[in-house]
């Protein structure tokens, strides 16, 4: 079954190039030109993934995501933006965005962007980990006696982790999933949390020295 897209992008002729080449790689896209319709159909259907332009009509793409984050839609976000400061960028990450591509999009590029995100979605709300559960809705690990093991960051780097589905973690890639732009991450903080890891997996975390982590899910599913 493909993927299900929302598109948002206000520029009628952009819009209809973007949805034709999605179409052609195979997606199901529903598009939409303004913030206000595609609220409205997030409520109607269940999306893999969205594609929100920044600058839009009536409020921003960073606006539109902010209103679904609250609501508890933590559908994957790339971002299509003109914006080339670093604080537009950051915004968008610190919103909940996943990923962002500038404008004039390279169609490729794009492509190979939406299958990132894709990727590292982990669809299921509850993982059986061993003798543990992991409830990706709650971010929280469980024993058999349902008993929470995971402060809140430890258990969001295990999601990190898990989304990866085997493959290596970039260290900045985890800094910028754990804290946002206002809290002060460390070397010493994540080595903190990845020790709470291992003591329940410690045959699954693999660090690769200086490049990232990863969590081999060989024999979990």
């Amino acid at each position: 079954m493909s993927a299900k897209l929302l598109l948002l992008e206000d520029d009628r002729l952009f819009n209809e190039t973007l949805q034709d080449f999605l179409e052609e790689e195979g997606y199901s896209v529903d598009t939409v030109l303004d913030p206000y319709s595609a609220l409205d159909l997030t409520y109607e259907n269940n999306y893999d993934l969205y594609l929100f332009d920044v600058n839009l009509p009536y409020e921003s793409g960073f606006d539109l995501l902010s209103k679904l984050r609250q609501g508890g839609d933590e559908t994957p976000v790339i971002f299509i933006t003109s914006r080339e400061d670093k604080a537009s960028l950051k915004e968008g990450f610190v919103k909940g965005g996943d990923d962002y591509i500038k404008k004039p999009v390279d169609l490729e590029e794009l492509g190979l962007r939406i299958e990132a995100v894709l990727r590292r979605q982990v669809r299921q709300s509850l993982l059986h980990l061993g003798s543990y559960r992991f409830d990706i809705h709650n971010r929280q690990l469980y024993d058999a006696q349902g008993v929470a093991l995971l402060g809140q960051k430890a258990a969001l780097l295990l999601l990190v982790l898990l989304e990866a589905k085997g493959g290596i973690v970039p260290l900045e890639e985890i800094k910028r999933r754990l804290w946002s732009t206002a809290e002060e991450g460390s070397d010493g903080a994540l080595r903190v949390y990845i020790t709470q890891l291992k003591k329940y997996f410690p045959d699954q975390i693999r660090n690769e020295r200086g490049v990232g982590y990863a969590f081999d899910r060989e024999g979990y599913g």
